[in-house]
């Protein structure tokens, strides 16, 4: 699956998956971008076919429910929802 990379400070193999309309997920989005973290995204509503089954599959690895935003941080770790303060203490310079 094709992901658009957000250009920033590199801190780690840092994915975020999330739906275009999800309020959370533009939140998310706007605090790693404030962050100045780099960064990879997809909009999983958006995709379909292959693509979609791929990125489903790969987010249950890390989160069975499938909810959004996801963030995985170097294939280790995960975030999932909106957390602000663990974004903050997870990527603060």
């Amino acid at each position: 699956m094709k992901m658009e990379k957000v250009p920033g400070t590199k801190k780690g193999d840092i994915k975020l998956f999330a739906l275009s309309t999800c309020g959370w997920c533009k939140k998310t989005k706007k605090l790693l971008g404030d962050l100045g973290v780099e960064y990879d995204f997809v909009f999983v509503d958006l995709l379909a076919g292959e693509e979609k089954d791929e990125a489903v599959s790969e987010i249950e690895k890390w989160n069975p429910d499938c909810s959004f935003p996801t963030v995985v941080i170097d294939n280790k770790e995960c975030i999932v929802g909106y957390k602000p303060e663990e974004l903050k203490e997870r990527f603060h310079s």
